[in-house]
């Protein structure tokens, strides 16, 4: 306990820049305002912001501070309005650890103050340990300051403004924490959140019109702040019942300003809103527990018309079968309008009327008015008078008018008065059996003041300050001020006077219903009227406002502990329309009172009356059937309010206050926690709703909706509204009747809603529903309701519904407390979305099991049953070790099931989703969503992402999740994405829609139907270093995922995993290979086809499994999808690389047959090898030079062994052959005259350690100088290897370094006889491959080399660095972004090759071409790519031909592999077929390595000559076609190297065929790719084709021509031979084809394809023409083109007659 004795403060003024509103400031005039009340002015004040205010040391002095009265000494100080209390005393109380109490009184004099009649008074006060919240008070000038002890959060701060205590003005403001304020009335506030902008809001009970900002029928000076997203939340009670009104403005703050009585303040904190109502309600009084009809539907109106008329309504409702329970009659009921008394005119044989509802189980209300007639002939009266009851005015009854004529009001403060009410109300209720009362204009109201006078002109009745009252005078429409009460002047008790009269009606229902609950209606009310009465919102109107302002009222008043409110349905005044009364019903439903009422002489209303057929009667009776069916589940609510003061009607925000966004939603509310309603506020059929964050049911279907987290649009036509159950709750319902007599005898039943972890969990409170007071034990039942679906044996699922009931029996043997004996006989299990296949065993989303026989009260019970988990649903939740065991997967929190089927995981996900999706925004250009991780986040778990849906073209979308708060590292490889999406998604190929439970992406073929992506399947993980997503495919058929050596080109799917990630490493099957490419091409069902890639640079694996499904997994990065729809198969590649980018133009010579050998030994073997083939004329363009010619292995040098070489160049040059060198990218840095090193280090381009610039070194091929070298040892040992620096190529400076290197190989300016004049470059080891791992160092990051989910990699028992550099080493982006190399690596390639590209380009002026080993999506722009260092094996050569038609999808389609192997001897037949096959690999090129035999063409026999010269020349011929289908690849996006199904889509044989493919869609080329072989079983019809080892089958399509070239040495002379066609007729005679041509190696020629769209002329250097031209041509055609150069496509289009 704390008392503070504080004293009025002088008048010195000082300004303080916040301003803070003065009473009435804006009536203050300048002067008036400065001169006469010392305060502050500011004329430059907004609108609604005060002008007059006052200064900061305003108020009082805390001048002695004991536990014990203090007294203190008056200063002057400038009055306001007069009598100051110049001593005032603080008294504060720490009540209890979440409440505290403090008040300010006059030290001097006794004020008046509420009853303690009315609080819950403490013996004792908190331990101050315990308390939750601090209190500190400022001396000078006097404030007080309350702070919450966890956060330190300053909650209320009273130095905002002065402490103003006069007689009759009393002022104190409060800075609060945030905007979130609700409560304070009764008012229209038209929202529940409170407009801070400069709102004052009169309180003082009034009989008004709800409606404005005036003061209404009740008092409520409560108010709850909600301070942020964690919940925490506080509330204010001032204990007054003077007029007053309450300031809200910006800064926040809130300011109490009333005119009697004293500052008596309760604060109550709370860690959610609802324990602050929770803790209000503790003081005020918790809610009296209404019987079960109370809660049934009720009728009302006022002037029925006499009993017929409300006979004729009673009756017409019962023939409707509408549930309908209550019967209310208005004053029409009365004689003369007179209390207890009836009219037998208009009312005969009411008594009569009365036991037939009964009979019928409903129940019967009447009104009763405060106001006594002041009639000597009327009992009622005259008892009264004798007791003297009424309230008193110049010691005589205080007079004024009510309905009917001059009435007196009883005074129920006076405990006699209360008897004397008991005794008229018992007295009445034995001649007419009501079973509640329904009180009315008790504000105390009086329509006029007594005709003889008007009230006295004194202080009371015009104080100095009037707060803003309606029609700003305290007695209008009640009675005068200075009238007098047992407990007060009406000046103080007014608006208590509603308060008093429900007491004391509640005791007098007592004494008539001694052991029955009853029912009080009361339109006034004041802090803990809940207690004793209901209440509604008063006489509304029939307009939408009204009906849209009812639920804020509603919600304000569960704040206020009147949990049993509701607005009169339909509206009490005005007629109202058809359409706003159903929509009213439909809302009223649902309302804790639900009543329909109106006034006199307006049209019926009631449901019935709008005709038996109409919606509205259909409508009426559906919702108010829910409403019964809920009954269960909202009486167990009021229990909850009764026992704990929780709120029934509740605004979303107490159940999901981390959400800002319900904050301030109004035009929806909850049922408890679980019931989510959605009403029409608007003459509409479409409502704009907020969906929060749960899962959620449709209640009338069952159905989980997707949206969660958002404002939503939903559809509700004009009988419906929103019904939403929560997920995570279970519902007691039972089968509704027309009243809850009946209906309580019917059967019980649970609706159980599953949250996202099948759990679900509930309450049912159970009694008799009418009884009061305390029952015997047992007699009621309080049943917790838990469900919960759990995994017994392996498989299999069942719920366990666990119903923990105590038995319920009589209080009275042989008299039943309950109607039944048995519960509950059904049970509706409603299951979160099951994702529902082919192979799937399904269950329906709603299960009801009825018939349940024996269940007794009391009894314990389950329900289970199976759900079947078909392997194929079984996504792998240990994929890093297949032999986890069943405690490791368990805590892992996942599914276990032993299995003797390979491949099948034994730990699997479960189906509990770890995110849920919302906010869904649907928009024309895609679509936005939330994911937010349900359970507690981990330390690595990402807990908000993002996803987006962007439709980029009518065939092209992507598919990106993100985390939108902290910036994730995101692929840096541009795409071709169009600059703005589309604006309409009508025409797009797909139709994609957000699931939820668990969340997904579904994207459907609108064409026929088929889900070609659906990934709402278990195991969405997004971790920091671990992200992972799974979606069902639409068939087996899928292609593509590289580069792994894969034995088939249709993707096996039988649970097989694909690690990806760039590694020197030679094909073998499942081993992560050279590039990364995360893109496939599925052919659904019907042919159609689409393309999926994934854009993460980062390590991963994919399993694909027979469902079909795949599994993404990837341990950085974000994933973002690109799906391209073609819908053929070629169409969907050229849609991809459209997106990519498309290959680059090859030059002529760069198809023609080329040599490269590891292992040259000089220049002079070079020069030999050219002699020999030139001699045995076999075909042959490009002549590689391995790293044989660099000295030492050194990028940009020269060996010794090679000083020629630049010679040799030049001279093979002069007979067409080309030269391509190959370049590494370490850079030796043991060197001192290494021009590279220096000028790679002083332009800053090596990759370095992290923060830091030491450079990270690794070994690869460079040899330290003076060494001898002993290359038998292994990479690892090699100690004469040279530390190596590796370029950093996304760095601006490494490009223009790199460049100048090439340029100086090229041509070199120090020694021109060095200079190189290659044709192209070939770039290897640019994994980058690294011969020691991670550093000669080693590495410092051990979570970034063996991250916590080691991808399925050839390196998984190693790390990542294994083979490559440390992935904490650090680049830089061209933006300069700092990147780890751990999310970059496989990129390392792709960045080598633009520059490397541009620098050939740059240094020949020709097209040139780059060959590289490492590739990633886009690296086709600028380079062909061979298959890597492959095995002189049979099966190398069949799998090269997968290899090709993959990098075709890729967008590679320069590729090749290695021809007759890179590794091992070649074998002779082997060669032979090889080098078959290899003359149609677009890149075709023979290459092994050091310490093999030779295995070009000339190093066998003259036999083997001539079957590669036969072969070679075959290809030289048919050049001008493959170099039309490389410029449709560069131009189109077209396939070079094509599959069998990309022409013959419709032959499900050829989606399996990768032994044979098509060159382009004119040939067929059907290799040998096994041993012996001698001929080729051809699928397509099962012919046998012959194959001797001189022959490949080569097979013309028809209705195509062929254009050829009569073939030479070299492409340099075949294209100065004669050109041909080749036409070959289809069925119909037809044939047509196309040529283009240029001059095969100038940069740009012809390369656009607008030359051809337009058919336009333009000059190119040597005076060479582009044009068209249209030919016909039979077989034997020859077209002479050798001395017209020209440019461009050429038409053939003969048509045979």
């Amino acid at each position: 306990l704390m008392i503070f004795e504080i004293v009025l403060l002088p008048a010195n003024i000082t300004l303080i820049l916040s301003f803070f509103y003065n009473a009435n400031s804006l009536l203050f005039l300048q002067d008036t305002c400065r001169w006469q009340y010392k305060c502050c002015w500011n004329s430059a004040a907004e609108t609604n912001v005060p002008r007059c205010f006052f200064p900061r040391n305003w108020g009082y002095e805390v001048i002695r501070s004991q536990t014990n009265t203090s007294t203190g000494k008056k200063l002057s100080s400038p009055s306001l309005f007069g009598d100051d209390v110049t001593n005032a005393l603080l008294t504060a109380e720490f009540q209890t650890a979440n409440r505290f109490r403090f008040k300010i009184t006059d030290f001097n004099a006794i004020r008046y103050e509420v009853s303690s009649e009315n609080i819950n008074l403490l013996n004792d006060t908190a331990d101050i340990s315990s308390l939750s919240y601090h209190v500190e008070v400022t001396d000078n000038p006097f404030s007080i300051r309350i702070m919450r002890k966890n956060n330190k959060r300053v909650l209320l701060d009273t130095s905002i403004g002065p402490l103003q205590f006069a007689q009759q003005f009393l002022q104190l403001s409060f800075r609060l924490p945030s905007t979130n304020v609700y409560g304070l009335g009764e008012h229209v506030h038209q929202q529940y959140r409170h407009d801070m902008a400069w709102k004052t809001w009169p309180i003082f009970t009034r009989d008004a019109a709800p409606t404005g900002m005036i003061n209404l029928y009740g008092a409520h000076t409560f108010f709850l702040c909600l301070e942020d997203t964690s919940g925490s939340s506080f509330g204010v009670f001032l204990m007054n019942s003077n007029a007053m009104e309450v300031a809200l403005q910006p800064a926040p703050a809130v300011t109490y300003r009333t005119i009697g009585g004293i500052l008596d303040f309760y604060v109550f904190l709370g860690n959610t809103p609802e324990q602050v109502v929770q803790e209000y309600l503790e003081l005020v009084g918790r809610p009296f527990l209404p019987s079960y009809w109370n809660l049934g539907f009720q009728l009302s109106r006022r002037d029925y018309g006499g009993i017929n008329g409300l006979e004729e309504v009673v009756n017409r409702t019962r023939e409707a079968g509408i549930p309908y329970d209550v019967q209310y009659s208005d004053i029409d009921y009365m004689d003369g309008k007179k209390d207890f008394t009836i009219d037998e005119k208009a009312y005969p044989d009411l008594s009569g009327f009365v036991k037939k509802l009964h009979d019928d189980g409903q129940k019967y209300i009447i009104i009763m008015n405060p106001g006594i007639l002041k009639d000597p002939n009327y009992n009622t009266y005259k008892d009264g008078r004798l007791k003297r009851v009424w309230i008193l005015e110049n010691n005589d009854f205080a007079v004024g008018e009510g309905y009917p004529g001059p009435t007196v009001f009883p005074d129920f403060s006076n405990p006699v008065c209360t008897q004397w009410w008991t005794q008229q109300v018992t007295e009445f209720h034995s001649s007419l059996n009501f079973d509640g009362v329904w009180i009315e204009m008790d504000e105390v109201t009086s329509f006029l003041q007594d005709s003889g006078h008007s009230c006295e002109s004194n202080s009371l009745n015009f104080p100095p300050f009037t707060p803003g009252i309606l029609d700003h005078l305290l007695f209008a429409r009640t009675l005068c001020m200075d009238t007098e009460f047992y407990w007060g002047l009406h000046y103080d008790v007014h608006s208590l006077y509603g308060h008093s009269m429900a007491r004391a009606t509640h005791s007098a229902m007592e004494t008539v219903f001694s052991n029955n609950r009853s029912f009080i209606l009361s339109r006034s009310t004041f802090a803990g009227s809940g207690k004793f009465a209901a209440h509604w919102l008063g006489d509304n109107a029939a307009t939408w406002d009204d009906l849209r302002w009812s639920i804020p009222g509603i919600l304000e008043f569960n704040l206020f502990g009147i949990p049993l409110v509701g607005a009169n349905i339909c509206g009490y005044k005005e007629n109202v329309t058809e359409e706003l009364c159903r929509r009213w019903m439909q809302l009223g439903a649902f309302y804790p009172l639900s009543r329909n009422h109106n006034g006199p002489g307006f049209r019926d209303q009631d449901p019935a009356a709008f005709g038996s057929e109409s919606l509205l009667l259909n409508s009426s009776r559906h919702y108010l059937n829910i409403r019964y069916t809920l009954l269960p589940y909202l009486y167990t609510l009021f229990y909850r309010a009764h026992t704990q003061g929780q709120t029934v009607a509740r605004p979303l925000l107490h159940e999901f206050y981390q959400d800002p966004a319900t904050w301030e939603v109004h035009e929806q509310f909850l049922w408890g926690p679980g019931l989510l309603i959605t009403p029409v506020l608007y003459e509409v059929y479409q409502v704009r709703a907020y969906i929060p964050d749960a899962t959620w049911y449709d209640y009338e279907t069952g159905d989980a909706i997707q949206w969660r987290k958002q404002f939503v649009d939903m559809l509700l036509p004009g009988d419906r509204i929103g019904l939403h159950l929560r997920g995570g709750y279970i519902f007691p319902i039972q089968q509704p009747n027309t009243t809850t007599e009946t209906s309580r005898k019917n059967s019980l039943g649970l609706t159980v809603a599953l949250d996202y972890k099948r759990e679900a969990k509930g309450e049912l409170y159970w009694d008799d529903g009418v009884t009061k007071g305390t029952l015997p034990p047992g007699a009621i039942s309080v049943n917790r309701l838990q469900a919960k679906i759990i995994h017994n044996d392996p498989g299999n699922h069942f719920a366990h519904i666990s119903l923990v009931l105590e038995s319920i029996y009589t209080a009275t043997p042989g008299v039943p407390t309950c109607y039944y004996d048995t519960i509950p006989n059904f049970v509706h299990i409603i299951l979160p979305h099951l994702i529902c296949h082919w192979s799937l065993l399904c269950l329906p989303q709603v299960v009801t099991i009825t018939d349940l026989k024996g269940l007794v009260l009391g009894q314990e019970f389950s329900i289970q049953w199976d759900l079947v988990v078909n392997d194929l649903e079984k996504f792998n939740c240990y994929p890093e070790d297949p032999t986890a065991s069943e405690e490791s997967c368990r805590q892992r929190g996942c599914l276990w099931e032993p299995t003797a089927t390979p491949g099948v995981p034994t730990c699997y996900y479960d189906t509990i989703p770890n995110y849920a999706a919302s906010n869904i925004q649907y928009l024309p250009t895609g679509i936005t969503t939330d994911l937010t991780l349900l359970a507690v986040p981990a330390s690595t778990r990402i807990s908000l992402l993002r996803l987006s849906v962007t439709y980029h073209t009518e065939s092209m979308l992507q598919i990106k999740i993100y985390d939108p708060t902290n910036k994730r590292y995101e692929v840096p490889v541009p795409l071709n994405t169009p600059r703005s999406p589309l604006v309409s998604p009508e025409n797009c190929l797909y139709k994609v829609r957000v699931q939820n439970n668990p969340p997904g992406i579904q994207i459907r073929r609108k064409s026929s139907q088929t889900v070609i992506w659906d990934s709402q399947l278990p195991g969405f993980t997004f971790n920091d270093m671990f992200l992972s997503i799974s979606t069902r495919l639409p068939s087996q058929y899928i292609y593509g995922l590289g580069e792994t050596e894969h034995m088939t080109f249709r993707r096996n799917m039988n649970w097989t995993t694909w690690g990806i990630f760039a590694r020197d490493e030679p094909p073998a099957y499942k081993k992560n290979s050279y590039g990364v490419h995360p893109y496939y091409m599925a052919l659904e069902e019907d042919g159609n086809a689409h393309g999926v890639l994934l854009l993460n640079s980062n390590a991963m694996d994919m399993t694909l499994q027979p469902t079909p499904a795949l599994t993404y997994r990837t341990v950085g990065g974000i994933l973002d999808f690109y799906l391209v729809l073609g819908p053929t198969p070629e169409l969907v590649t050229q849609q991809y690389t459209e997106l990519i980018g498309r290959p680059a133009m090859t030059p002529y010579w760069a198809l023609g047959f080329q040599l490269s050998r590891y292992g040259y030994q000089n220049d002079s073997e070079i020069a030999s090898l050219h002699d020999a083939m030139v001699a045995a004329q076999i075909p042959y363009d490009v002549q590689h030079v391995d790293i044989d010619y660099m000295d030492r292995k050194l990028d940009f040098t020269l060996s010794p062994s090679f000083q020629n070489l630049g010679v040799l160049i030049e001279q093979m040059k002069k007979n067409g052959t080309r030269f391509i060198l190959i370049l590494d990218p370490a850079i030796s840095g043991n060197e001192t005259q290494y021009l590279t090193f220096t000028r790679g280090q002083e332009d800053n381009v090596f990759i370095k350690w992290p923060n830091t610039s030491d450079i990270v070194w690794g070994k690869v091929w460079p040899e330290l100088p003076n060494v001898n070298v002993d290359e038998s040892l292994d990479h690892e040992t090699q100690m004469y290897r040279a530390h190596v620096a590796f370029p950093d190529f996304f760095r601006n400076s490494t490009a223009a370094w790199w460049k100048k290197e090439i340029n100086e190989l090229y041509a070199n300016p120090r020694e021109p006889a060095k200079s190189l004049k290659f044709d192209g470059l070939s770039i290897d080891m640019n994994e980058p491959s690294n011969f020691v791992d991670g550093s000669v160092g080693g590495c410092r990051s051990e979570v970034l080399n063996n991250p916590p989910y080691m991808p399925d990699l050839e390196s998984r028992d190693k790390g990542l660095s294994s083979k490559t550099l440390c992935m904490e080493s650090e680049q830089i982006l061209p933006d300069g972004s700092r990147v780890r190399h751990y999310d970059v690596h496989s990129l390392y390639g792709w960045s080598q090759t633009r520059p490397t590209y541009e620098a050939v380009q740059e240094v020949t002026g020709q097209r040139g071409t780059v060959i590289t080993r490492s590739t990633f999506p886009s690296s086709g722009r600028w380079g062909g790519h061979w298959l890597g260092d492959n095995t002189a094996e049979w099966d190398q050569l069949g799998k090269s031909i997968t290899g090709m038609m993959e990098f075709s999808l890729f967008g590679i389609s320069y590729t090749g592999a290695d021809i007759c192997g890179f590794s091992g001897d070649a074998e002779y037949e082997m060669c032979i077929r090889w080098m078959q096959l290899g003359a149609f690999y677009p890149f075709s090129r023979n290459h092994n390595t050091k310490g093999t035999r030779r295995q070009d063409p000339v190093a066998w026999n003259s036999t083997f000559e001539n079957f590669s010269r036969k072969a070679l020349q075959l290809r030289y011929t048919l050049l001008p076609y493959l170099y039309t289908l490389m410029h449709k690849a560069h131009t189109e996006g077209r396939t070079v190297i094509r599959p069998l199904f990309h022409e013959f889509t419709d032959d499900k044989t050829t989606w399996d065929i990768d032994r044979q493919f098509m060159l382009g869609p004119a040939i067929l080329i059907s290799p040998v790719t096994c041993n012996g072989e001698s001929a080729y079983r051809s699928t397509g019809e099962l012919v046998i084709l012959k194959a001797p080892l001189d022959h490949i089958n080569l097979h013309v399509r028809g209705g195509y021509i062929l254009p050829w070239q009569e073939p030479a040495i070299n492409t340099y002379y075949s294209r100065q031979c004669f050109m041909g066609l080749t036409v070959a007729l289809d069925d119909d005679g037809k044939a047509e084809g196309q040529l283009f041509w240029d001059d095969g190696q100038s940069i740009g020629e012809c390369e656009l394809p607008r030359i051809l769209e337009h058919h336009s002329e333009k000059q190119y250097p040597r005076g060479s023409v582009c044009n068209h031209r249209n030919l016909k041509s039979l077989s034997n055609y020859f077209l002479v083109l050798n001395s017209i150069p020209f440019c461009g496509y050429t038409t053939i289009c003969p048509w045979i007659y």
